[in-house]
């Protein structure tokens, strides 16, 4: 063969569904539902930095740790970061993984969350607990842009693997792992109702 891929980026979509699903999504529910109303500080870091919706990321950013029902989804989510960890043929033996930071974010229509990346953690994730008809896709940015300095426009009809940036559907009940150097973003969407999704990182050590 001629040409083979090299340097692949990962991404890593999984459901998290299983026996007591149901009334555990509708927990975590409630959980930020409640955390989006009674956390003053949230809500004003929030108005600063995430316009017209709510995220415990600058006020509660280790949720795992003081609520019984995100260490619950900690310990769901612990064995698919192991499986991504594999797949990515990272050496950990001897290296303990855990979660370092786990947060939520409550986005009505309109909302977006700018084009960003996690640099002080190794795998970055995100849980949606709620999502309505037409909410926003997360969306990847390809990391080689900003090398590609003389490159033509791709053809329209490019496969996924070759475009710029990539967008994955938001399904409640997902988990979607990445490498946490891999720049992303949520475009505002029309919707009625709540995004509500639960974001996170992994380190080593």
């Amino acid at each position: 063969m001629a040409t083979r891929a090299l340097f692949p980026t990962l991404i890593y979509r999984q459901s998290l569904g299983g026996a007591g699903w149901p009334r555990f999504n509708r927990d975590l529910l409630d959980e930020c539902q409640a955390l989006a109303a009674s956390d003053a500080a949230g809500r004003r870091w929030s108005a600063r930095n995430y316009l017209g919706g709510y995220t415990s990321y600058g006020s509660l950013d280790k949720m795992h740790l003081v609520s019984p029902r995100f260490e619950g989804l900690k310990r769901r989510l612990d064995r698919h970061v192991k499986a991504f960890v594999r797949e990515l043929h990272y050496d950990l033996a001897g290296r303990a993984l855990g979660m370092t930071d786990c947060w939520a974010n409550v986005m009505p229509a309109g909302v977006a969350h700018s084009l960003h990346l996690h640099p002080t953690s190794f795998i970055s994730g995100t849980y949606y607990v709620a999502v309505p008809k037409g909410a926003g896709a997360l969306k990847f940015e390809d990391p080689r842009l900003s090398r590609q300095m003389a490159a033509p426009p791709r053809r329209s009809d490019a496969p996924t693997a070759f475009r710029a940036h990539v967008g994955v559907a938001a399904k409640a009940g997902d988990v979607v792992l990445f490498e946490s150097w891999l720049r992303h973003e949520v475009p505002p969407g029309r919707y009625t109702g709540e995004r509500i999704s639960i974001s996170f990182n992994y380190g080593w050590s």
